[in-house]
């Protein structure tokens, strides 16, 4: 075969793959999202924004303290590391599920706090559009409006109330876990 044949032949070539080349798709413009850690407290669906959350365990071996609230479960030995465990449906006056299996810590991990909250079940990431999002918090018991910062509905129409952590642990009775 000539070289003049062969270069014909790539020309050929590549006339038919511009023929038949598909169109790239239409750009869209992705909405806006958000990412946080689902779990449930109390029969209601929440989700914290992914800073807020260092990690997440399973229920470690834990060390009752005295002259503690009843909601303290007690410290745990986390690699090395301390970590007060806190009974999150007994903090806001209810009963934690009674699938013990199911429940999880969620790890706080900041300048001032190093804490385990116990939240009766975990679900991971949960990602949501800005569109889902609503100032309105979701129906969710009344001791625990003042953690709550809106909420999102996913595709299936389930209301995630999105509890801000921060106001948590700003909260006095939250803070002083010593029985007076």
């Amino acid at each position: 075969m000539s070289q003049e044949v062969a270069f014909n032949a790539l020309l050929e070539l590549a006339q038919l793959s511009k023929t038949n080349a598909q169109a790239l798709p239409a750009q869209v413009d992705a909405l806006p999202r958000w990412s946080g850690i689902g779990f449930t407290l109390l029969g209601s669906r929440f989700v914290a924004p992914l800073g807020q959350v260092a990690e997440i365990l399973e229920l470690p071996v834990t060390t009752r303290l005295p002259g503690v609230k009843s909601w303290v479960i007690g410290l745990a030995n986390v690699r090395g590391r301390l970590l007060p465990l806190f009974n999150m449906p007994a903090f806001f006056g209810g009963q934690p599920s009674v699938q013990r299996k199911q429940h999880r810590v969620l790890v706080v991990d900041t300048q001032k706090f190093f804490c385990g909250l116990i939240v009766d079940q975990a679900f991971g990431m949960q990602h949501f559009t800005a569109e889902e999002f609503s100032e309105l918090s979701p129906a969710v018991p009344e001791s625990m409006h003042h953690v709550v910062r809106g909420g999102y509905a996913d595709a299936a129409g389930n209301a995630w109330a999105v509890m801000h952590i921060p106001s948590l642990l700003k909260d006095a009775e939250f803070s002083n876990a010593a029985l007076a």
